[in-house]
């Protein structure tokens, strides 16, 4: 399998496009300081391919790096937070 690697190409969302279809984890800002994830969403022809965990993960990373605190109203963010508590500190 190629690596699809996750991209913002505008705000908004990050996400990876294959075969004209598009995995997105979605983003705002609630203020300067902090960015909220409403929503992942990967088509089910994608599906099994690890790309939620991707976007998900990129979208940390994102946070981290601007060091922005993170509201994961997403179901899968939160899973996602659960099992990888080396980003337990972002949480606002």
């Amino acid at each position: 399998m190629t690596e699809n690697k996750p991209e913002v190409k505008h705000a908004g969302k990050f996400y990876v496009e294959i075969d004209g279809k598009e995995a997105v984890c979605e983003y705002f800002f609630k203020d300067a300081n902090t960015i909220v994830f409403p929503h992942t969403f990967v088509p089910e022809e994608l599906r099994g391919r690890g790309l939620a965990g991707q976007l998900v993960k990129t979208a940390l990373e994102f946070a981290k790096t601007h060091n922005l605190k993170v509201i994961p109203v997403c179901s899968y963010v939160k899973r996602y937070l659960e099992k990888h508590p080396e980003y337990k500190d972002l949480i606002a």
